[in-house]
């Protein structure tokens, strides 16, 4: 049973990688960041970062729980949700709108 615990807590810790990469993103888009763990299926899940700037990026990690563990680890992450306010402090860009649109947007 110890081993089956110890195999769950060691799979929730974030990697230095997903640590460097969330650090990374706040210093670059300010404090604080907003943080919603999303599952994405067997990949594990989707850190979506959104900076004080409202620009967005991710982190991906095997896990919800890793998800979590990432965003408690760092002090200028903030848990949150698609609520009106995170969703309203984004700033999507023209060329973001094209990218996630696909090929045909870009014909």
């Amino acid at each position: 049973m110890a081993e089956t615990e110890s195999t769950e807590q060691t799979k929730a810790e974030p990697t230095k990688a997903h640590v460097s990469a969330a650090r990374g993103f706040v210093a670059e888009h300010g404090a604080p960041t907003r943080a919603v763990v999303e599952r994405i299926g067997r990949l594990g899940a989707r850190v979506v970062l959104v900076g004080a700037d409202g620009a967005m990026g991710d982190v991906v990690v095997p896990s919800t729980e890793t998800g979590t563990a990432l965003v408690e680890a760092i002090d200028d992450l903030e848990a949150a949700a698609w609520d009106s306010d995170t969703v309203n402090s984004t700033v999507i860009g023209a060329e973001h709108r094209r990218t996630m649109a696909g090929p045909r947007a870009r014909a």
